[in-house]
């Protein structure tokens, strides 16, 4: 196989604040020798464990690469004892597009994992992730939101895992994180995500849905940058004490969490995000979008829990996620 073609501008083993690029070939009209230049800090002193933090892996979503700028501008090699690589744009030609997937390749990072060296761009990002920044890392954590499509309860989340040990580390940080919600996330498909890469690696993974609507608010980024320094502090990587707020423990215990449009049309939210609702209450009508005169498609819940995300453009076409109802889980 051949080797991947990004090169690091920065070093990852000396002590200090080092802030560089990822530099990728990627030779196009405008430049024939041109490179995608993804910006990375590290920070490091001494011996100790490793946090990889990444956001934009979809580039229409921000409160990740916020936190992170201004995490690799505030944190000082003297608090740190170990290592932090941030990567605040980790997809950076859809963070500067502003789209979910990258306009290069029309390829969504976050399906592309383990990626190829010798593939397209997005390919050749998340194999150099997967075989030289997620090995080198003990802890990695990734930030999601909504983006433009959809918004969330504030939450950060881990996944089920065959290995009870690993499960439990991934826990105890998603806690740690202590966004207003906690959720053990079932996936749709996980075939060709970073998550599952980095499980995959037997790492603690954390990651995190935040809002959405393509926007990051006052709060939602509030939540990302301390929820960020309340993982580091739990890996003992950071100095201080973390600061805990109460978080609503939820979960998604089948597949019926996941609600479907069947039909196209204008949406009409009749639940809003953290409300509780009944099975077989509905939770939004679709109207048609090209007449008058006719019914809306009424959608109830397939089962009792709280709205934990809806579909956020006004429109919806077939097959978008409309409703993801999870279910609270008592406190211990």
């Amino acid at each position: 196989m051949p080797a991947n073609p990004i090169t690091p501008t920065v070093p990852f083993d000396r002590d200090g604040k080092h802030h560089g690029f990822l530099r990728l070939p990627h030779s196009r009209n405008e430049s024939a020798w041109g490179a995608i230049m993804i910006p990375i800090c590290v920070i490091r002193r001494g011996d100790g464990p490793t946090a990889l933090l990444t956001g934009a892996n979809h580039g229409d979503e921000y409160e990740g690469p916020i936190a992170l700028q201004s995490l690799a501008r505030e944190i000082e090699p003297k608090q740190v004892q170990g290592r932090v690589i941030i990567v605040p744009y980790m997809n950076y030609p859809a963070f500067r597009a502003a789209t979910r997937v990258s306009p290069i390749d029309n390829v969504n990072l976050n399906r592309a994992f383990p990626g190829a060296p010798d593939g397209s761009a997005t390919q050749k990002i998340a194999h150099y992730f997967d075989t030289t920044l997620v090995p080198m890392a003990d802890i990695v954590l990734d930030y999601h939101s909504g983006g433009k499509t959809l918004d969330f309860l504030p939450f950060a989340c881990a996944h089920h895992l065959d290995s009870v040990s690993q499960q439990a580390a991934c826990v105890e940080a998603v806690r740690a994180f202590n966004a207003p919600y906690t959720l053990m996330l079932r996936e749709i498909d996980s075939v060709g995500m970073y998550d599952t890469a980095v499980e995959g690696h037997g790492k603690v993974f954390v990651t995190t849905e935040l809002g959405g609507g393509g926007t990051a608010t006052a709060r939602s980024a509030r939540i990302a940058t301390r929820g960020a320094r309340n993982v580091l502090i739990h890996a003992g990587i950071l100095a201080g004490e973390m600061e805990l707020e109460r978080s609503v423990t939820l979960d998604m215990p089948g597949d019926d969490c996941y609600h479907f449009a069947t039909s196209e049309g204008l949406v009409q939210p009749l639940v809003d995000l953290g409300e509780r609702v009944a099975e077989g209450a509905p939770l939004a009508r679709v109207w048609p979008a090209d007449r008058t005169g006719l019914d809306p498609v009424i959608y109830r819940a397939q089962r009792a829990g709280l709205l934990a995300a809806r579909h956020f453009p006004g429109l919806i076409q077939t097959g978008d996620c409309l409703a993801v109802i999870a279910t609270a889980v008592p406190p211990d």
